[in-house]
């Protein structure tokens, strides 16, 4: 049985990059969703949600139009700026970060929302911006949603098929990730492979959700 472990190496660092990606993101996108009043939320919250119903071929089929360089968009990344989306890593991570979003992003929201608003008029009060309440107050007493925001959006990346095959493709090296691997070695009849990526996979997921629900549970008693 031979093992290429470059599928394997190549989920870790999408799920890796994809994570901290989000997680920047995630945190002021939450804080807003949160607290502001723009009726524009009502719009956002259900956008943002939407790859949790939406079948993963249809977002990475989209994404994929909008980045191809017979489009507008793509055409202009390609030859003005030398950047190709489609069928490369950096598309990858595109796709990743638009698929897991709702994973980081809801749960530090409904930990952000049921924030006591006391602690945070007091802030005010005190003379804190709203930046420094954010990141002083707010964010220390939710670490459990954040770790929680984490280790989902990190586990959703690692097992995505459908967005990293539309998006990426399968190529060798560069946007081969696990469960792809997985899906070629099944159809060349290589269930030993197949078996070795899957249980990988499988050890993965499972100590990420031991993670997850040790943290969930911490947050449920923050709460």
């Amino acid at each position: 049985m031979h093992v290429d472990l470059q599928p394997l190496l190549l989920t870790l660092k999408l799920a890796s990059v994809t994570t901290v990606i989000l997680f920047l993101t995630a945190i002021p996108l939450s804080y807003w969703m949160a607290f502001s009043k723009n009726r524009l939320k009502y719009f956002i919250e259900p956008l943002v949600s939407l790859p949790l119903v939406l079948p993963p071929t249809v977002l990475g089929f989209y994404i994929l139009l909008v980045f191809s360089p017979k489009y507008f968009l793509g055409h202009f990344l390609e030859n003005s700026l030398g950047i190709r989306v489609a069928f490369s890593f950096l598309g990858l991570i595109i796709g990743s970060v638009i698929f897991s979003l709702p994973f980081m992003v809801n749960p530090i929201k409904a930990a952000m929302e049921s924030f006591p608003v006391s602690l945070i008029e007091a802030c005010y009060v005190l003379g804190k911006s709203k930046r420094e309440t954010l990141i002083k107050v707010i964010l220390p007493n939710i670490r459990p949603a954040l770790w929680v925001g984490i280790i989902m959006a990190f586990a959703h990346t690692i097992g995505e098929f459908g967005v990293v095959l539309m998006v990426g493709g399968n190529i060798p090296g560069q946007t081969r990730t696990a469960s792809i691997a997985i899906f070629n070695e099944v159809e060349g009849l290589n269930y030993d492979t197949a078996s070795f990526y899957s249980l990988v996979l499988i050890a993965v997921s499972f100590s990420v959700l031991c993670v997850f629900y040790y943290f969930n549970r911490k947050q449920f008693k923050i709460l």
